[in-house]
């Protein structure tokens, strides 16, 4: 697209007066410019985020909100609609519609024609709740009063697919949504690659290595949400959101043979866990607009979780019935999660104050069924302030806040606990040279809180020599980030690049030693991890419309200190995309090698893929077809550096899956604008983990 001249700017009036846009609404209406098009840049580098305005052919070739994220090719993001994932630099990213955090489900709904732009905030402000990086869909007005959306993509070679449909319908001022989806991975093949070597306190060893005799992996959930919004432009949105997510089957189930080096006998392995259960959930939301550019914010939403986890891990002698080993893990939750949050917003011509506060409960309860019926309860309290100040000074801008954390979890049967406050300063200086070239500082922090699994003091086996229990005295750990970024935009040529130093004193990590010739895995609050990163993000338009190219590239050098141990890992890690768009054809490749993290005595890391895809837009439908990991083998493992416990896994799974996909969208009549939240709390419920080697 050609560079918007500053004159059209003017006259367009308020499109970029606010720095943050999901503090205002778009107040440029078609009347206003009837008789002017604007081209706006492909990227607009504002002071706190990048903005994304989708091309003609872009819309055009999307089926739904997940398709034109793709079609956008932002450099630092790897989008991947088959498998349904969203992330940036191998960390998730938060996902929100008109300002109110949303899932991939609901972008998924979102229709092409009504996104008018696209926010990428990789220094997220305070009132985003310590998210890493924040994806904001601004869609608008659209012109038809209802409409149905479809997708069903299955494998060829195996039992894997996704299939979704949604609807919408509009009277007046009110809109209805009723929707849901299926995500089928049934009996997916898979083997693992490893081998261990335990190291005892006096000295000895002993290492066992797997031959691999199979397994299979099942990992079928659906999703049902139905929701109501009724909105008074410019004064009043109310929604009420209903949902239910379900597991049907999340199972893992492995079967190897172990080769002892002290001359033992074989031992044959089965390694089977997984878990299953439901989360319902409501939201409601209620956003009043007052006087003079201010605007008060109220959300509440639940969740409950009904479920069941488990763990299986069987060792005997080849041709016997003996087991060695005889291990079996069932726990049962019922848990539940309530949040309240609250935020106040005040404009003025060059500046903005955002003040707020929320507050999350989780009460946890877990039936240990295969402890004859031994029942444990946690509650966990968080208590969330904070306030922000953005200013504009000419080619400079500046947002300075302080966030301010309280944090409480006790457990009933021991009457132990612990409490903390937690400060969380953030702040930002901006310079933009002009709207090609901006330069950005920011410092941010944030705290987490123990989980459920961390705390949880009942011990559980997970092998023949391997235990897990929780530790009680476990503090909040406290993570800082300091970020120089450098965003450019040159003729067919746009991106960004940066250097990153993070910093987490207290991180809480697995911890590794020998009781009673047990070896135990806890939790400590330990002497911290730091690591420096440096990033290059470009997008480059080799033949405009038609054939873009897109990455991200990151070298990362770290350090983790433990209670025993210091290590040192550099890695890098990123994706590449290449995509070709011509005549209602969109071809594209992508390739992602994951991040290689480093946390305790561990360096592990998620899914090495690559995928191909075609696919072809005619009238109201869209056929394709691709396959995922068509070169190469799947990947997904860690390594222990542990000194009582070196072990290296590669997982491997039957990923070379050729599919087809079908896409129908229906529209009708005269549609009501979706709701706008400018905010949102999360109410996840926590839930308990079985343990698995």
């Amino acid at each position: 697209m050609k560079t918007t001249v500053s004159i059209l700017l003017t006259i367009s009036g308020t499109v970029c007066a606010s720095a943050q846009s999901a503090d205002s609404t778009d107040s440029v209406s078609a009347k206003e410019l009837k008789e002017i098009v604007i081209e706006a840049p492909k990227v607009i580098r504002k002071a706190d985020m990048d903005v994304y305005h989708p091309s003609k052919s872009a819309i055009e070739n999307s089926k739904n909100g997940m398709q034109l994220l793709n079609n956008l090719m932002i450099p630092s993001l790897t989008v991947n609609d088959a498998l349904g994932s969203v992330q940036a630099a191998g960390q998730s990213v938060q996902v929100r519609i008109n300002g109110r955090e949303s899932t991939i489900d609901q972008v998924r709904a979102l229709l092409p024609e009504t996104i008018r732009r696209v926010e990428w905030m990789d220094n997220p402000g305070l009132r985003y709740g310590g998210a890493n990086y924040v994806l904001n869909f601004i869609v608008a007005n659209p012109t038809v009063g209802g409409s149905l959306q479809t997708v069903a993509r299955p494998a060829l070679n195996t039992a894997w697919g996704f299939y979704m449909a949604d609807a919408k319908f509009n009277v007046g001022r009110s809109q209805w949504e009723i929707g849901g989806n299926l995500k089928l991975t049934n009996k997916l093949k898979n083997h693992r690659d490893y081998s261990e070597t335990f190291i005892y306190s006096d000295g000895a060893s002993l290492t066992r290595k797997e031959t691999s005799r199979g397994g299979v992996m099942d990992n079928t959930f659906g999703n049902a949400w139905a929701s109501y919004s009724y909105i008074k432009p410019d004064t009043t949105v109310f929604m009420v959101e209903f949902g239910m997510s379900h597991k049907f089957n999340d199972k893992f189930s492995y079967h190897g043979l172990l080769t002892l080096d002290d001359g033992s006998d074989d031992i044959l392995l089965d390694d089977i866990h997984g878990d299953k259960g439901s989360t319902p959930g409501v939201s409601l939301y209620l956003q009043q607009n007052f006087r003079n550019r201010q605007m008060l914010v109220l959300n509440f939403s639940s969740s409950f979780y009904f479920g069941r986890s488990f763990s299986d891990y069987l060792e005997r002698v080849p041709e016997t019935d003996s087991y060695l080993t005889d291990i079996h893990t069932s726990i049962k939750d019922k848990n539940q999660a309530y949040a309240f949050g609250a935020d106040y917003i005040k404009n003025w011509k060059n500046g903005r104050l955002t003040a707020g506060m929320s507050y999350i409960a989780n009460r946890n309860r877990s039936l240990y069924e295969s402890l004859g019926g031994a029942l444990f309860h946690q509650r966990q309290d968080k208590v969330y302030f904070y306030a922000e100040y953005f200013h504009r000074f000419g080619k400079w801008t500046a947002t300075a806040g302080m966030g301010a954390q309280y944090t409480d979890f006790l457990f009933r049967e021991t009457d132990q606990g612990n409490h903390t406050w937690s400060p969380r300063p953030q702040a930002t200086v901006t310079y933009s040279l002009n709207q090609n070239h901006n330069f950005r500082l920011n410092f941010t922090s944030w705290q987490s809180t123990p989980t459920l699994a961390e705390t949880n003091i009942v011990p559980q086996q997970l092998d023949g020599f391997q235990w897990r229990v929780g530790n009680q005295s476990l503090k909040t750990a406290n993570s800082y980030m300091l970020t120089f970024r450098y965003g450019f935009n040159l003729p067919r040529v746009s991106g960004s690049f940066g250097i990153r130093a993070f910093t987490s004193p207290n991180a809480i990590t697995p911890l590794l030693k020998w009781e009673d010739e047990k070896l135990l895995t806890t939790y400590e609050n330990s002497r911290g991890l730091q690591n420096l990163s440096f990033f290059l993000a470009p997008q480059v338009e080799i033949i405009p419309n038609w054939l873009t190219a897109s990455g991200y590239i990151q070298y990362r050098m770290e350090r983790m200190r433990g209670t025993g141990y210091s290590y040192h890992n550099n890695a890098w890690s990123g994706n590449a995309q290449i995509q070709l768009m011509h005549y209602g054809f969109v071809l594209s490749g992508q390739y992602m090698r994951a991040q290689r993290d480093l946390w305790g005595e561990k360096i592990s890391w998620g899914e090495d893929l690559n995928i191909i895809d075609l696919s072809y837009n005619w009238k109201s439908w869209q056929f394709g077809a691709g396959i995922i990991m068509p070169f190469g083998k799947y990947d997904q493992g860690s390594k222990s550096l542990s000194k009582w416990n070196r072990n290296e896994q590669h997982m491997r799974l039957n990923m070379r899956m050729p599919y087809v996909s079908i896409s129908y969208n229906l529209q009708w009549g005269r549609q009501k604008q979706g709701a706008r939240k400018l905010t949102d709390v999360n109410a996840d419920a926590d839930r308990s983990t079985a343990g698995g080697r």
